[in-house]
């Protein structure tokens, strides 16, 4: 099965071919990340102009390398009837977009798209949820622990700059969202932290470049303990995720390192860092963020010991620390326990750990937001039984919940 996915939701046009839900034949991707540098964050009117120019020339691009990649699409999609045709769909069985979550004038343009492709062409139509495809970009190409499948029930950490969330999956397009945050995601505050210590949008990939010759225990930032007093103290309510006070954490400790107080632009501290202050609250921030997570994690497990895999999923599952640091609370590594040195989960003796449980993660082209991971969940929405949507009748959600098809 060839399926198209398209994806438009925020600040990259893309669009891929994946055969079967695992090979990739081609996964065209246009970022406008080197134009919102500039304005150290994505502005929505921009974002959807600049889809509008790329879309069906990255379309275009990913049909062509897919006919190059695979002999068998290129026949199929070359009929004597089409030979002329510059932009043939003959052999795609299945067209994928994004519907929902995103900024709506992007999401806009890539399902319109997709509706008029679908149209055109009388291909079936799949709209999908973006963070059910972030993690199925782990089906994609994996980086499986040595003879290792991903097996469920299995918990999905999704961390990017939209979403901070633990979801379960008892199967095959099965979802329930046991831990959300209550206000900033872990990505945005990569961002807001980045913006603070004067480092270059995107935050994520800043701070972890400036880290590296920091001191991540140079800075104590604290984690947060939440209560649920609305719906009660539940199972669900302990896993929940909040950073907007580690951001402003953050923000105390830098005034403070300046000297100034808090009425003091934050935009201009940068200028009163010396390079070394940078770098040690870049590590230390990094530090507490991928903790935090991590804990969560820990939680999740104790009180889903039926787990079978983990897996990372988003933009910020590219983060090395985040994902070195799962592996070592999540995985025995033997060369770790012959030094004497590992730590699991709770800082427990070895021999007291639960099973290891392996962890999955996407290669870094996959983490962020790409086409083959849309084409990817489609493909497994079509296993589960999912009907394909009325192109004519197709809803757009700037923010809704990951929910099963």
């Amino acid at each position: 099965m060839y399926i198209l996915g398209i994806e438009t939701s925020c600040d990259e046009t893309a669009a891929s071919v994946v055969k079967d839900g695992q090979t990739i034949l081609s996964n065209v991707v246009v970022s406008q990340i080197d134009i919102f540098k500039e304005y150290g964050g994505v502005i929505p009117e921009v974002a959807a102009r600049s889809h509008l120019e790329a879309i069906l020339p990255v379309i275009h691009e990913a049909i062509r390398q897919a006919e190059k990649t695979d002999p068998e699409f290129y026949a199929r999609n070359h009929t004597e009837k089409e030979k002329e045709c510059t932009l043939s769909l003959t052999g795609i069985d299945t067209i994928a977009v994004t519907h929902t979550p995103g900024l709506l004038g992007s999401l806009l343009i890539g399902t319109l798209t997709a509706r008029t492709l679908a149209i055109l062409h009388h291909k079936p139509l799949y709209p999908v949820h973006h963070l059910k495809s972030h993690i199925y970009a782990n089906w994609l190409e994996s980086k499986q622990p040595e003879n290792q499948s991903i097996d469920f029930p299995l918990l999905a950490l999704v961390v990017s700059g939209g979403h901070t969330q633990i979801i379960r999956m008892l199967a095959h397009n099965q979802f329930e969202i046991i831990g959300t945050t209550r206000d900033d995601a872990v990505g945005e505050c990569f961002d807001k932290v980045a913006k603070i210590l004067g480092l270059p949008y995107p935050g994520g990939p800043s701070i972890s470049k400036a880290a590296k010759n920091g001191n991540p225990k140079k800075y104590r930032f604290p984690h947060p303990k939440l209560s649920s007093p609305n719906r009660g103290e539940t199972k669900y309510s302990s896993l929940d995720f909040s950073f907007s006070g580690l951001k402003t954490a953050v923000l105390r400790e830098v005034q403070k390192a300046a000297g100034k107080p808090i009425s003091f632009p934050s935009h201009e501290l940068k200028n009163l860092l010396s390079e070394q202050q940078i770098a040690d609250f870049a590590a230390s921030f990094e530090e507490t963020a991928t903790d935090i997570l991590i804990e969560n994690l820990q939680k999740a497990l104790t009180l889903y010991p039926d787990t079978k895999s983990i897996c990372l999923a988003g933009g910020v599952s590219a983060n090395e620390l985040l994902r070195s640091k799962s592996k070592c609370s999540f995985e025995r590594v033997d060369t770790e326990i012959a030094k004497g040195n590992f730590q699991g989960r709770d800082n427990l003796p070895f021999e007291k750990l639960p099973l290891a449980i392996p962890v999955f993660f996407p290669s870094k082209s996959l983490s962020g937001d790409n086409a083959a991971m849309v084409a990817a969940a489609a493909y497994y929405e079509i296993q589960s039984g999912v009907q394909p949507t009325d192109p004519y009748h197709v809803s757009l959600s700037p923010r809704s919940p990951i929910t099963a098809s």
